[in-house]
């Protein structure tokens, strides 16, 4: 499934790197609750195509939106982006 990057997670002054606001088409909190847990993984345009995974920690809001933290920060050509939602590994 695709999700697409909204935005960094913020504040008035400061932005958390390795957090992002994933919009994964869902149209309540409700909806959205059932991301949580579930792996996400951003690929980079270009020739080394670097694979960078996060996992959806929690819900963001009442619109659907989930927060999704990163094993390393995504460059901020990222957002507006899409990302692959998977199901977890155990």
């Amino acid at each position: 499934m695709k999700a697409r990057i909204v935005q960094f997670r913020r504040g008035r002054h400061r932005i958390h790197e390795r957090h992002f606001l994933l919009d994964v088409g869902a149209k309540s909190r409700k909806e959205a609750e059932s991301f949580v847990g579930k792996e996400v993984s951003w690929k980079s345009p270009g020739k080394r195509e670097k694979i960078i995974k996060g996992k959806i920690s929690a819900c963001h809001g009442n619109r659907g939106l989930v927060r999704a933290i990163f094993e390393k920060g995504l460059p901020g050509q990222a957002v507006n982006d899409e990302v692959e939602v998977k199901e977890v590994k155990e």
